[in-house]
């Protein structure tokens, strides 16, 4: 058993390698995992992105995001299209294409869940 807070934690930022989702410009992104536990199966951090526009799938995960600074405008599959901002909590589904447009930087706050990892319970899908 633990109490994690993130305040008291220093992990080193990671830089993603995301040449292959650019659509426009040169964004810079970076996450600082604060927890990473159930063999893998839950993980929750800080993610920032500096302006451009870039793809991201929910390939099998489910993502809480909390924005803490800026905003984008998120297009989804589907054809909907989303502006999130400081204050703005969403959840993106398993399966979910996104195409993020940010303007200046945006900030979040995320947990993902892997459903891939999920024990499977009887009359589940």
């Amino acid at each position: 058993m633990s109490f994690i807070k993130f305040m008291d934690q220093n992990p080193t930022a990671v830089e993603k390698d995301i040449k292959d989702d650019i659509l426009e410009g040169d964004p810079k992104q970076y996450s600082w995992l604060m927890y990473n536990g159930h063999q893998e199966t839950i993980r929750s951090g800080i993610w920032d992105s500096t302006a451009g526009k870039f793809t991201a799938v929910m390939d099998g995960i489910v993502e809480f995001c909390h924005i803490l600074e800026g905003g984008a405008t998120i297009k989804t599959g589907d054809g909907n299209s989303y502006d999130v901002k400081a204050g703005d909590a969403f959840v993106m589904n398993a399966g979910l294409e996104t195409e993020w447009t940010v303007d200046d930087y945006i900030k979040k706050h995320f947990v993902i869940i892997s459903v891939e990892n999920l024990p499977k319970h009887e009359g589940s899908k």
